[in-house]
C-alpha cells in the first residue's frame, strides 16, 4: 500500500503569473482555480496509474479553499480549510510519500511570484545557513516523519532549487520564469501530460526503493528529529523588533531575527508565529 499526500500551493501551477491569479475573490483567481484543480487531477491520475493506493490532497494556498471539489478526481480526497496543525503539510502522518505541487521560490529570489509567507515583510529566509523557502521547510517536516518528497512542480527555478532539498524527487516545470510576474507557460493539456507522466514515474520509483533497498536509497518509515536554526530578515527594523517578543527568538542583525528549535515541526510552528507577529506589525500606509 502506498499512500500519497499532495500539498497543493497555487503560485507554481499552470498559467499563474500575477498576484490577482492567486488572490481569493478576484476574477483572475476564479479563472485559475480550474487550472489548479487540473494540475492536481493530472498528478492524482499519474500517482494512481503508478500504483498509489490512496491520494489525499491538502489545499495549502492562502485561505486553503481554492481547489474545486466538484471537479476533483473522484478517486482522491480533499483536505480543505484553515487552521490545520501542520498547515501546508497537514496529512503527512497519513502518507508514505508526498508531492509538493504548485510551489515557488522564496523571498528575495528570482522566480514567478517568489515570496515566503506574503504580508510579513520577509526579504530573506535561511535554514541551517542555507537559502530557504516554503519547499525546503516542508521537506524537512516530511523528512522528520520519514516520508520522502517524490515530486515537486512549479516554475523552472523552483524545480532547480528543489535539487538542493529534495535531490531524489522528480520535477515538473509547467512554466519558465521571465520575471516575478511573467512566464512562458505551457497550455494545460501539455502540462497535464508531463505531470501525469512524472507522477507515475515518481510513485513507481518510490515503490521500488521501498521494496528493494539495493535499487537506491530505501524509504524507511519513521524519521528522526534534529535541531534547526532559522534566520529571517525583514525589510524594516520594527518588524524584527516586534518578533523578539516570541520566546526563543534572538536578534540577528538590524533587521533580522533567529531561533533554534529541537526539530523541524517545532521550527515551522515557531516560524509561523514569527511571521504572524511580523504581519500584525505591518502598517498599511508606511510599509
Amino acid at each position: 500500500m502506498t499512500r500519497v499526500l499532495i500539498s497543493a500551493d497555487m503560485e507554481g501551477v499552470t498559467g499563474v503569473t500575477c498576484p490577482d491569479d492567486v488572490e481569493p475573490g478576484t476574477a483572475s483567481w476564479e479563472r485559475m482555480r480550474p487550472l489548479l484543480t487540473g494540475d492536481v487531477n493530472a498528478v492524482v491520475d499519474g500517482l494512481l496509474a503508478g500504483g498509489a493506493s490512496e491520494v489525499l490532497v491538502n489545499d495549502a494556498h492562502y485561505t486553503q479553499r481554492n481547489l474545486l471539489l466538484e471537479n476533483l478526481d473522484p478517486r482522491a480526497r480533499l483536505l480543505t480549510g484553515r487552521h490545520k496543525p501542520l498547515g501546508m503539510m497537514e496529512g503527512i502522518a497519513l502518507a508514505d510519500a508526498v508531492v509538493l505541487l504548485g510551489y515557488h521560490t522564496g523571498a528575495g529570489e528570482q522566480g514567478v511570484l517568489s515570496h515566503t509567507y506574503l504580508g510579513t515583510g520577509l526579504t530573506a529566509f535561511r535554514i541551517d545557513g542555507e537559502p530557504a523557502d516554503e519547499g525546503r521547510m516542508n521537506a524537512l517536516i516530511a523528512e522528520e516523519h520519514g516520508v520522502p518528497v517524490v515530486l515537486v512542480t512549479g516554475d523552472d527555478l523552483t524545480c532547480e532549487a528543489a535539487g538542493a532539498w529534495a535531490p531524489e524527487a522528480g520535477v515538473v516545470a509547467v512554466k519558465e520564469c521571465v520575471s516575478r510576474y511573467a512566464a512562458i507557460c505551457l497550455p494545460p493539456a501539455r502540462s497535464a501530460e508531463l505531470l501525469r507522466a512524472q507522477a507515475m514515474k515518481a510513485v513507481r520509483r518510490h515503490r521500488v526503493r521501498s521494496e528493494h533497498p539495493d535499487s537506491g536509497t530505501p524509504h524507511v518509515r519513521g524519521g528522526s528529529a534534529r535541531s534547526h536554526r532559522f534566520e529571517l530578515d525583514f525589510h524594516a527594523p520594527h518588524l524584527a523588533a516586534a518578533v523578539l517578543a516570541v520566546p526563543t527568538v534572538e536578534p540577528n542583525g538590524p533587521r533580522g531575527i533567529a531561533f533554534t528549535a529541537p526539530d523541524a515541526t517545532t521550527a515551522a510552528r515557531t516560524f509561523k508565529v514569527c511571521t504572524s507577529v511580523a504581519g500584525a506589525a505591518m502598517e498599511d500606509h508606511f510599509d
